[in-house]
């Protein structure tokens, strides 16, 4: 009988703030690849476009106009998901099987940055800093409403992953129930606050550190790991040292640092097929609900697709879809390749 490898051999491997498991199958990285390939695009964007309705100074498509902003630049989003008002539902059905509730809630969009052609990776950590102290001031203004129990911070960057404008923005979904993702993760957290009195992020982060398998990269106050469930081929999170819940909670010097470590693992992302690297993101934090909650703790993920170079993308069919979340590069390989990874953009050299 062979001696197991992560490695090598198929596993699975437990998501704890999901309770959910997923497959890994790293010996499938040797298969040739005759699938789909994503175009390579690394076309040179101007600092502003005319043509687009996010940089400064230009109208968007109901007629509003931009103001020549300089920094970060906050506007309800012009086509929302959700919407703020509140709707009477009538002759609602007695059956389980047809659930049905109103949904309420407030869309913003975040410019990063006046200059079209730049990215968080690409930006000063001046800036990033200025983008986080922005996404803090809508964490409080938007869980202020009494309806508003969460506030979901994300980006989407890059065509492939949706994104329909190259400059630089984020999105911030603020809604009164509890998004599914989230409800899980808390359900985990709780439980094993309860059982533990001690965040769970908090001991997974202290193993990690203590191993350095996965780790990334780390600074005095955050840390960036593979999570050793990571479903996406190069998937991280950014951690927080200290036990806090939500992005209002931390210092001037942890706000440094987490801008510190947004701007080295997106640039080592950028760096690793040398392209703008696509991914999902997003912070998950304590809800606005006025309750307490000693049980969550600050940290962000980032989701990126591209497998095996700048054009091949990871696809969640088939499997995935049917069965259970499935990975063809074990973690400990992907941090190990991050980690080697210059933290000097690829532009720059």
């Amino acid at each position: 009988m062979q001696q197991f490898n992560s490695n090598e051999h198929p596993h699975r491997r437990y998501n704890p703030l999901l309770d959910e498991w997923i497959l890994v199958s790293p010996h499938r990285t040797k298969r040739p690849w005759q699938g789909q390939k994503e175009s390579n695009s690394n076309e040179s964007l101007p600092e502003y476009d005319p043509t687009c309705y996010l940089c400064p100074g230009n109208e968007r498509s109901n007629g509003t106009k931009n103001p020549k902003y300089t920094d970060c630049y906050v506007f309800e989003n012009d086509f929302s998901a959700l919407l703020n008002e509140e709707v009477e539902l009538n002759n609602l059905t007695s059956s389980p099987l047809f659930k049905l509730k109103p949904e309420r809630g407030i869309n913003k969009v975040v410019c990063f940055s006046p200059k079209h052609h730049l990215t968080l990776p690409e930006m000063e950590i001046s800036d990033i800093e200025k983008v986080i102290q922005t996404w803090a001031a809508q964490y409080i203004e938007l869980g202020n409403h009494d309806f508003i129990n969460y506030v979901q911070i994300f980006e989407n960057k890059g065509a492939v992953m949706g994104c329909s404008n190259p400059h630089p923005h984020g999105q911030i979904w603020a809604q009164s129930s509890l998004p599914t993702q989230v409800e899980k993760t808390q359900k985990n957290l709780q439980k094993y606050f309860e059982q533990h009195k001690v965040s769970l992020l908090k001991a997974y982060l202290d193993e990690e550190l203590k191993s350095k398998e996965r780790l990334v990269y780390e600074n005095e106050h955050f840390a960036v790991v593979v999570p050793f469930w990571a479903t996406w081929p190069y998937e991280t999170m950014i951690i927080s040292k200290r036990h806090f819940g939500t992005i209002i909670a931390m210092s001037k010097e942890e706000t440094l640092a987490f801008a510190d470590s947004i701007k080295t693992i997106t640039v080592k992302y950028d760096n690793l097929f040398e392209t703008s690297f696509p991914y999902s993101s997003g912070i998950h934090q304590a809800p606005t609900d006025r309750l307490a909650h000693p049980e969550w703790h600050f940290h962000m993920h980032f989701y990126p697709p591209l497998l095996r170079s700048a054009t091949v993308k990871k696809f969640m069919v088939g499997y995935e879809m049917l069965g259970e979340a499935q990975r063809d590069i074990s973690p400990e390989k992907s941090a190990a390749i991050l980690r080697d990874l210059p933290t000097l953009h690829y532009k720059l050299k």
